[in-house]
């Protein structure tokens, strides 16, 4: 069996935010034994998976994501939404769009530590939309 919703983000500032509860409070009791897979609907945004408890890892995140891809390079040529486009579709190829995640005894087996984030690119941020499949 399988099992599909879109949940909606709200807009949410540039950087990457700790989503886990969000994704939980939208969705419907999980099945005994499954996997659940998100997929973002946006090319200049990510979906990944790490830690859930200190915050400064998601501001490391932000700062070393800035360091490697940079705004405002002069070899860019996307650049008709502005400066921070072009670096926003790179660090989202380089993150992803999706993850997947295993149901073990109809909760989401994730490692104590990990924690869904999603991660915002644009200095303009809108609403996003997630797709979750659950596979029974």
């Amino acid at each position: 069996m399988i099992t599909q919703k879109e949940i909606v983000l709200p807009p949410l500032d540039r950087g990457f935010h700790l989503i886990t509860e969000h994704i939980l409070s939208n969705l419907d009791d999980f099945p005994l034994c499954g996997v659940m897979h998100l997929f973002l609907q946006h090319t200049s945004c990510g979906l990944t998976l790490n830690e859930n408890c200190d915050p400064s890892v998601r501001e490391d995140f932000e700062k070393s994501i800035n360091l490697l891809i940079k705004e405002d390079e002069p070899h860019y040529t996307h650049t008709a939404e502005g400066v921070d486009d072009m670096p926003a579709h790179i660090k989202s190829t380089l993150i992803g769009h999706s993850v997947s995640i295993p149901i073990s005894h109809g909760h989401l087996n994730l490692g104590k530590w990990q924690g869904i984030y999603f991660c915002e690119f644009r200095n303009n941020p809108t609403a996003r939309k997630i797709i979750a499949t659950i596979y029974h």
